[in-house]
């Protein structure tokens, strides 16, 4: 891996070799789409020196992780345990840094109930930056989080385990383009529908708009 041997580790910072031995480790699992990792109980081994950035690139000691193929094999094993994000392995899980959320969502289609593969009805399809596909519906829930400006909100889907994904400015736009005035506790709200499920966004009069 490009600058897994580049630079000695800083004082406290993983012993030599710790990304390749967790590496074997995780192949060992698996490494080969989400791993069981919520079946996995192993002793706690601290931290190593792995940082996904805000915009969803992985590094290693400040140097990127240029491959695909390794990310997707350590995002396969990550897990979250409260505030903290562990790649998790059946014999070790290690602690990461993740600026906010370690997925994007990159892309989003709208699945009709017509094609016969959406019981719930219509449902928001998204494709994350590692390619996973989630349908957003019960367990795959959107929130919205308060952004930097007024009346601004970020949106995050939630992928698998506690772990989530946050949308693009693009597809925040195309999020936008489906939504809707619904009544959610005698309030008109602007929001989306998912599965059946509706995801009130703000109040429709704060946008100028009615039910």
């Amino acid at each position: 891996m490009a600058g897994t041997n580049a630079a000695p580790p800083p004082p406290g910072g993983p012993a030599p070799g710790r990304l390749d031995a967790l590496m074997d480790a995780v192949r060992a699992a698996g490494g080969r789409g989400p791993a069981p990792v919520d079946r996995w109980n192993p002793p706690d081994c601290g931290d190593i020196d792995i940082r996904i950035k805000a915009d969803g690139s992985w590094f290693y000691m400040g140097t990127p992780i240029a491959r695909p193929a390794l990310v997707r094999l350590f995002a396969s094993v990550l897990a979250r345990e409260g505030a903290r994000f562990v790649l998790k392995t059946p014999v070790e899980k290690i602690g990461i840094t993740v600026d906010d959320a370690p997925f994007l969502a990159v892309e989003m289609a709208v699945e009709d109930a017509a094609e016969g593969r959406t019981p719930n009805g219509r449902t928001l399809v998204f494709r994350t930056n590692l390619d996973d596909l989630v349908r957003c519906g019960p367990g795959h829930d959107l929130r919205f989080a308060p952004g930097a400006g007024e009346g601004e909100v970020v949106p995050y889907l939630h992928v698998r385990h506690g772990l989530e994904a946050r949308l693009t400015r693009a597809v925040h736009l195309d999020l936008m383009e489906e939504g809707e005035v619904r009544e959610e506790g005698g309030v008109p709200m602007f929001g989306v529908a998912s599965a059946g499920r509706f995801y009130a966004i703000l109040p429709a009069a704060g946008l100028g708009l009615s039910e």
